[in-house]
């Protein structure tokens, strides 16, 4: 057992596919009175970060036409692309998905921006809306 303080689970971030997040800052910035946080590129795309409270608005931009942002963007255009979710144990909580059924797209923990501990679950498991869980 842990010392660590379980703290449930909760909204990491919103991930956001945009053509220009560049267009966006000042929106987020001076409209919504958001801070910037510095996040790390991945996953072929550029992330740029705004504080909402204890969570983030991630906007994220294709690096490249094929990347999974890219794709996204051709079929879909702008909008929502995931919804991150942080656990307090990712590896009980997939289990808990394999039990329960779910269908996954990462069987097992990958790192993720920020060199957390992420996986992504699919769409059709969750009613339509990608899911990422991060460790805390």
């Amino acid at each position: 057992m842990s010392d660590t303080p379980r703290r449930g689970t909760r909204i990491a971030h919103v991930g956001i596919a945009v053509r220009s997040a560049a267009d966006l800052h000042s929106f987020y910035r001076n409209v919504l009175g958001m801070s910037e946080a510095e996040l790390a590129d991945s996953d072929g795309a550029r992330i740029s970060g705004f504080l909402a409270g204890e969570s983030l608005v991630e906007l994220l931009e294709a690096d490249q036409p094929d990347s999974p942002i890219g794709k996204f963007l051709e079929r879909r255009g702008p909008g929502i692309h995931h919804i991150c979710f942080a656990v307090d144990d990712l590896d009980g909580t997939l289990q808990k998905c394999r039990d329960a059924g779910l269908r996954l797209i990462d069987e097992r923990p990958r790192l993720g921006a920020e060199g957390k501990r992420i996986a992504f679950l699919h769409p059709s498991a969750t009613g339509g809306i990608l899911v990422e869980l991060s460790e805390h």
